[in-house]
C-alpha cells in the first residue's frame, strides 16, 4: 500500500481512515477535511508560528524546559533533560534553530523548538 493516511491532528493516532471527503480518527472520533487542515498548516507556517515539542505555540519571553539530553560541542557534559531556560527569543532564518537563549552553565546558544516544551 503506497498511499499513507495522515495522523489525527487531535490525538496523533495513526489509525485514521477516510469517510467520503473527511478523515476520521477511531480513537478520539475527530473528523477533519485534509484540504482544510493543509490550508490551515500553510497559513500557520506563513504566519511564523513556532511550536514546542508538545505543539504549544511559543512567544518571545517564554520559559521553556529541555525535553531530552542535548550534547554540546566543546562542553564536557550535555544539557540535561529538565533544564529550565528563561526568557527565550524567537529567531527566523537562522538554519533550523529557531530559539535564541542563555542556558545556565553553558551561556548563549540556539535551540530547536522540537527539543523544548513550554514551562
Amino acid at each position: 500500500m503506497t498511499d499513507t493516511l495522515p495522523a489525527c491532528p487531535e490525538c496523533s493516532s495513526e489509525y485514521t481512515y477516510e469517510m467520503g471527503e473527511l478523515m476520521v480518527c477511531p480513537e478520539c472520533a475527530h473528523e477533519w477535511s485534509p484540504a482544510e487542515a493543509a490550508a490551515a498548516a500553510d497559513a500557520e507556517a506563513a504566519a511564523g508560528v513556532v511550536r514546542d515539542a508538545n505543539g504549544n505555540p511559543l512567544a518571545d519571553g517564554d520559559d521553556v524546559i529541555v525535553v531530552k539530553d542535548l550534547p554540546v560541542k566543546g562542553a564536557p557534559k550535555p544539557i540535561k533533560s529538565g533544564t529550565k531556560v528563561r526568557s527565550i527569543r524567537l529567531v527566523s532564518g537562522v538554519g533550523d534553530h529557531d530559539i535564541d537563549c542563555k542556558v545556565d552553565g553553558f551561556g548563549p546558544m540556539q535551540l530547536k523548538s522540537s527539543v523544548v516544551r513550554k514551562a
